[in-house]
């Protein structure tokens, strides 16, 4: 799909302000709140806008630290095996296929040093995953601070952060 000026326009009002009524869009785009409507509406379902979510700060719910691990794993694994065997583990934030030495580069979320060593060990147990790297986060410079864990309330072994709701960072 080919984007106008106004379709980015829209979205990117939509970022800076996710709830952003249709007419305060319309007011910054020069729209009618109806016609900001229509495009909302054939911009998701074109698939340039794949949803909407709260923006939570990890550390207002807990998750103080951040880091990022190298994964090794056997031989030729494939990107499907490698999320399969990093999506079910609630401090992962985000995972990557990436090049050089190492199979992918996966972005964990914490409560402390003693939650993320936990989280590592389990990712050891992986059968795939031979090795890995981890590089503990001191200080953000660039980069938005509230890429959370998922959480899945259905882990058993999953550490309770109080709660922590579902959330996606951009």
């Amino acid at each position: 799909m080919r984007l106008d000026e106004i379709d980015r326009r829209i979205v990117a009002r939509l970022l800076e302000d996710g709830r952003a009524s249709y007419a305060q869009i319309g007011d910054r785009v020069g729209l009618s709140a109806p016609a900001v409507k229509r495009r909302v509406d054939r911009l998701r379902a074109d698939g340039v806008i794949t949803g909407f979510a709260a923006v939570v700060d990890p550390a207002a719910v807990g998750w103080t630290t951040e880091a990022f691990i190298e994964i090794f794993c056997t031989g030729a694994t494939s990107p499907e095996e490698i999320h399969s065997s990093v999506r079910g583990h609630p401090e992962v934030v985000a995972a990557y296929t990436i090049s050089g030495d190492a199979s992918a580069l996966v972005h964990v979320r914490a409560r402390d040093i003693q939650h993320l060593e936990q989280a590592l060990e389990r990712l050891r147990r992986e059968d795939n995953i031979t090795a890995t790297k981890t590089s503990i986060v001191l200080s953000r410079l660039i980069g938005h601070p509230f890429d959370a864990p998922s959480g899945r309330p259905d882990r058993a072994d999953r550490p309770d952060p109080a709660g922590t709701p579902s959330v996606t960072g951009q």
